[in-house]
């Protein structure tokens, strides 16, 4: 390093002062020019000289424990002096590291923090053997010591300590007993409130060595009026009842230190419901707003303007900016629950929380920030974050940052300042902003519905059925329980609601489904407030609630879909087909492989929110019925995919691996039927499925619980029926439908694809093969697949007799019909009716039965669409009649998903579908009907 003339001469009388050496070290003067704390701890120790000279450790990140076992029954006077003196050994090794070998600041904050917590947990242990050895130990019910845990909070938590700081400290004990084995006994509370005396005091006392660091104790339950320690049930109890945002802000940091107990998990779960919330927790914005307020007004009060960490874009607005979306949506991210600064905003960068450029702004102005800390802090041990007033320090810094004069230096601090200052107004707003203004005529209305004030202010085109609409949820919201917080969002909530309905002109049946969405949260703060925080969400919310009642009802079943209304661009932006696999995997990669309720709590919420989409971009029209019908297929088969892996898992672990099988080739698979088989799947459709695989029931597991190959298949797909027909918070899956299989509802669960062959040939009634006509094997390998469809091949080229095969799908269609219309002269039942879809279903099929032996092609597809085309390229039908069955059916499937969509009776008019079903209903005629030709 070339150190600035003045700096040079500094360092060099230093050094004549401390050292006779012939020999100047420039390394040695390059420190001891740039660092007051340096130079003070080698004229105490100039034997440290040989140390800095040892290259050695410059490579060696160790964190040596401070005691040696003997050390632990030391008094205090030589305990104290033993902390101090491994403190200013290390912190000057850390001086060297930063000042002069311009040491990462990533790897020395986290080094800082490393050897912080060395010396915390060192003064803990010997704070412990000082009054176990008069009181005796906390024993747990197994005869161990009962630890005391020491949470250590801010940048200490996060790895991310700076050079002087203080240390925030939180003490807790998992539960009240009675000591043992001392020359008295106490309650655990009293023993742990003297050991974190003495803990404090082994670091925070002042002695001729100095202090180890200061102590802050303020940030426990009750702050310094609360205990010193308290137990997990208190603390607990503390933090669900009176536990406030800005400490929950707080415990994003937190972290245990020292070596690892067996409480800690316990620990992190009672606190981790506090901190993070199920949902995207919109509940703190109105909280982040006020601390926001309140680092903008200290800021000013106290003239922060050259303070890099509390001043404008200083490092606690980059902090802001990444804890606040960790509080907003670390509960449904676990990938977000980090103590780091850097780690968290790497995860919402990868989760595309935020743009990887802003992510690339605040991490290199944060890393910037922090290296001008250390440096400041690193010149006299001080806790600074203050530029230099001073010529010296202005020197000192200049040069530290490669510049030849200081108004360069201040301009590049002042450059990335301004950039963070940037991302914490986009965080919430500048500073003054109002928030959305709302018509003062919709307050009124709201606070005292009348007709008076809709017509005198010429609300809602004067409609009485808005009035009673805001009357009824008014008078329904007094009888509710809601809180104060949860009374005071809904009350600012509703007149903007109702501002966005009367400038959007719509209907009163519009408005009562947005009503009824909000009177399913309406006990949950969190979705009101995300609504009142978010115009967009409230404005998709009016959109889509006009287009599909379906989906207000889905969103008012399973509200945690209002999330998905924050983003327009996402929402109506689906998956590829091909996505929807690749997508869950990496959905579930950030679930716990153990937790079988998250997963499928996950699977239910990622049909919810891919279905959501699907629905919405059908809605407006971005997906015609095909692409719906696609896209709700392609969904399916990537959650049947998931939960067969999931099932296998759970399958393997308990019984081991069926002989010749493993994770890539199960010998397992599914075959789907109906609208899945025939990818035609609606939004409330059924899923038909039967399980096949390929053991020879020869063998068993290999796992330590052993059981026959083809036991374990049955109990496969017994594990695949409680993923999906299980009903948690969100619902069931789908329904699963397994009647098709071999012997019906009496059959096995899972068969050998051999026995269905067999089954298939010899004992399937025609209404089986018609069935199989639409059926796809969608989950299996290679081998299975091919044996399957030469399987379906196979029996679809049965030679059947015309007339008797006519009969038979004539009859059963029938019997359908007789069962399930539901129409009348006026209104056609557009799947059963005559003419309607089940006709064009029924007439594919028997096209299939009937020609499949001479043409095998035609059975080449299990959708409808398809095999209409085919048949018209090999003759079977004339190109006219497939062109009405593909009209007639596209128009019928669009009506039925509209009409689903509107949660409506499947029924229209007969004469709106008039020319489509007669033309069916010819065409059926001429090929069931007439005589064979």
């Amino acid at each position: 390093m070339e150190l600035a003339q003045g700096l040079q001469q500094l360092g060099e009388q230093r050094f004549a002062k401390l050292f006779s050496a012939e020999t100047v070290l420039p390394e040695i003067v390059s420190l001891l020019a740039l660092s007051d704390f340096a130079f003070r701890i080698l004229e105490q120790r100039p034997e440290l000289i040989a140390y800095l000279q040892d290259k050695t450790w410059l490579t060696n990140r160790d964190t040596p424990a401070v005691f040696e076992k003997s050390l632990n029954e030391a008094d205090e006077p030589t305990a104290f002096k033993t902390l101090r003196d491994y403190r200013n050994l290390y912190w000057l090794k850390l001086a060297y590291l930063d000042l002069v070998a311009s040491n990462d600041i990533r790897n020395s904050i986290s080094y800082t923090s490393q050897l912080s917590e060395v010396l915390i947990d060192s003064a803990y242990r010997w704070a412990y053997a000082q009054v176990a050895s008069v009181w005796g130990k906390p024993l747990d019910s197994e005869g161990n010591a009962m630890p005391m845990l020491i949470l250590g909070m801010g940048k200490l938590g996060g790895y991310e300590l700076n050079y002087s700081s203080d240390i925030d400290l939180i003490f807790t004990y998992p539960y009240q007993v009675e000591t043992q084995g001392g020359r008295k006994s106490c309650e655990a509370q009293v023993f742990f409130t003297k050991v974190a005396q003495k803990t404090i005091a082994a670091l925070n006392q002042v002695t001729p060595e100095g202090q180890v660091f200061r102590v802050d104790m303020r940030l426990r339950p009750f702050g310094d009026s609360g205990p010193l320690v308290m137990s997990f049930n208190a603390m607990e109890e503390y933090y669900q009842e009176q536990g406030r945002d800005w400490e929950r802000y707080a415990m994003l940091k937190a972290r245990l230190l020292g070596a690892e107990s067996p409480y800690w998990q316990e620990f992190y779960a009672m606190l981790r419901p506090f901190v993070y919330r199920k949902y995207i927790d919109f509940s703190v914005i109105e909280s982040l707003r006020k601390m926001k307020s309140l680092i903008a007004q200290d800021v000013r009060r106290k003239g922060l303007t050259e303070n890099i960490k509390l001043g404008a874009g200083g490092i606690r607005e980059a902090e802001f900016v990444v804890q606040a979306l960790q509080m907003i949506r670390g509960g449904r991210e676990p990938a977000l629950q980090v103590q780091s600064f850097c780690k968290a905003l790497e995860a919402l960068a990868r989760l595309n929380e935020v743009p990887q450029e802003v992510a690339n702004t605040l991490t290199n102005g944060y890393l910037f920030l922090r290296r001008i800390e250390q440096y400041l802090q690193q010149f006299d041990d001080k806790q600074t974050q203050t530029l230099p007033q001073d010529e010296l320090g202005q020197q000192r810094l200049s040069v530290l940052l490669g510049q030849t004069h200081y108004g360069d230096a201040v301009a590049e601090i002042n450059h990335q300042m301004a950039m963070i200052h940037t991302e914490f107004n986009a965080m919430i707003g500048p500073d003054g902003e109002d928030e959305q203004e709302v018509d003062s005529r919709y307050q009124l209305l709201w606070e005292k519905p009348s007709k008076d004030v809709i017509s005198s202010h010429q609300l809602f085109n004067q409609e009485v059925d808005f009035y009673h609409l805001v009357h009824d949820f008014k008078q329904l919201t007094t009888k509710r329980k809601l809180g104060g917080r949860g009374r005071d969002v809904l009350d600012k909530l509703l007149p903007s609601l109702l501002q966005q309905a009367d400038k959007c002109a719509c209907e009163a049946s519009i408005l009562k489904r947005v009503l009824a969405v909000v009177e399913k949260v309406i006990s949950r703060t969190a979705y009101l407030e995300l609504l009142l925080e978010n115009p967009g969400a409230l404005n998709q919310l009016f959109k889509l609630c006009a287009h599909s009642k379906w989906i207000g009802e889905h969103l008012a079943c399973y509200p945690i879909l209002l999330d998905e209304l924050i983003d327009p661009a996402q929402l109506y932006k689906t998956l590829p087909l091909s996505g929807y696999e690749q997508e869950i995997r990496q959905y579930f990669l950030r679930i716990d492989d153990n937790d079988l309720e998250m997963q499928m709590e996950a699977l239910r919420q990622f049909k919810q929110t891919h279905q959501l989409k699907i629905a919405a971009a059908d809605a407006t029209g971005v997906l015609d019925v095909m692409k719906v019908s696609d896209h709700l297929t392609a969904l399916s088969e990537a959650i049947v995919s998931q939960c067969v892996n999931l099932a296998w898992q759970q399958m393997v672990t308990r019984f081991g691996y069926p002989p010749g099988a493993n994770d890539d080739e199960k010998g397992f698979a599914v075959i789907a039927y109906g609208k899945a088989g025939g990818i035609e799947l609606g939004y409330d459709s059924d899923l038909d499925l039967v399980f096949v695989h390929n053991s020879d029931g020869q063998g068993q597991t290999d796992g330590n619980k052993q059981i026959d190959a083809r036991q374990f298949y049955l109990k496969l797909a017994q594990r695949l029926l409680h993923l999906f027909n299980t009903r948690t918070a969100s619902g069931i899956l789908y329904e699963l439908d397994t009647r098709l299989r071999p012997e019906g509802a009496s059959g096995l669960l899972a068969i050998n694809i051999e026995t269905f062959r067999e089954y298939q040939l010899n004992q399937a009634w025609t209404w089986e093969h018609q069935a199989l006509v639409r059926a796809r094997m969608i989950y299996g390998q290679a081998t299975l697949f091919e044996r399957f469809d030469a399987i379906r091949t196979e029996v679809l080229s049965l030679k059947r007799e015309r007339a008797k095969l006519k009969e038979e799908v004539v009859n059963m269609r029938q019997k359908m019909r007789d069962h399930l219309m539901k129409g009348d002269d006026a209104l056609f039942d557009i799947k059963q009716g005559l003419g309607g879809m089940a006709d064009i279903e029924f007439l594919a099929q028997y096209i299939v039965l009937e020609n499949t032996h001479q043409q095998p092609l035609i059975s080449q597809y299990s959708d409808n669409i398809r095999i209409f085309e085919q048949a018209a390229n090999l003759g079977l039908i004339e190109q006219n009649e497939m062109l009405a069955l593909k009209s007639a059916y596209c128009e019928l499937r669009e009506l039925y998903h509209q009409v689903s969509l509107r949660q409506e009776a499947k029924l229209v008019s007969v004469a709106s579908v008039a020319d489509k079903t007669q033309a069916i209903r010819a065409i059926w005629q001429k090929y069931l009907i007439e005589a064979n030709n």
